[in-house]
């Protein structure tokens, strides 16, 4: 990646940050750390502008967003409200999501565009409730400048030794996406259990009918 990077310059931060806002897991904080670092010439016969690299990794960033936004928006949402009975997502649970992102979508974007591995997917659920366009790509955009422009000064200023941020954030990431997964664990266990029948009831409403009957 860094040599794709060092040979093609801006047009591989662009390309490089596209696709991990398109939902595939490339890591932003190697990509911008070290366009940064490329800035202030850790690679000789290489010199890239600070400002050109945070301009091409943000671009990258809101177009790869507006694509998996796409994807929410004409591809996923169709398909789990065609699809979504064969997997326990009913209609009633795609309107209240959508619901929701109608209250919280627009912190739910602007902020998740700075949290590792939430950053990577959060267009898809914006896509899913229909959040405007022009409104998702404002706030995508304002998320997105202080991500791209703090590792990119950060690679800048410690030049060589760029990949000390990128090993910085293995830790944090590890720990966000243990956490992005126990909490899905916990929302499907609590899914799956408010759609369960209450047994107790359901015995007790059984005996009150026999009993009416002997009546």
């Amino acid at each position: 990646m860094q040599q794709f990077i060092t040979n093609y310059g801006y047009l591989a931060i662009f390309v490089l940050m596209l696709a991990e806002s398109a939902c595939i897991p490339v890591p932003s904080e190697l990509i911008m750390t070290f366009g940064g670092a490329l800035a202030a010439g850790a690679v000789p016969g290489t010199h890239l502008n600070l400002i050109g690299v945070i301009l091409a990794g943000t671009a990258g960033n809101v177009a790869g967003s507006y694509i998996a936004w796409a994807v929410g928006r004409y591809g996923a949402e169709p398909a789990l409200r065609r699809w979504g009975k064969r997997i326990g997502i009913r209609e009633h649970d795609i309107d209240r999501g959508i619901a929701w992102f109608d209250r919280h979508g627009n912190k739910a974007v602007l902020f998740g565009r700075v949290i590792p591995v939430v950053r990577t997917f959060i267009s898809l659920p914006a896509g899913i409730a229909k959040m405007p366009a022009l409104r998702f790509g404002i706030y995508t955009t304002l998320g997105c400048i202080p991500w791209t422009t703090a590792l990119a000064v950060a690679g800048y200023a410690v030049g060589k030794n760029w990949e000390s941020i990128v090993n910085a954030f293995h830790g944090p990431t590890y720990i966000i996406a243990a956490v992005v997964v126990v909490a899905l664990v916990i929302l499907a266990w609590r899914y799956v259990r408010s759609r369960r029948p209450d047994d107790g009831s359901a015995h007790r409403q059984t005996g009150n009918g026999a009993g009416l009957s002997g009546r």
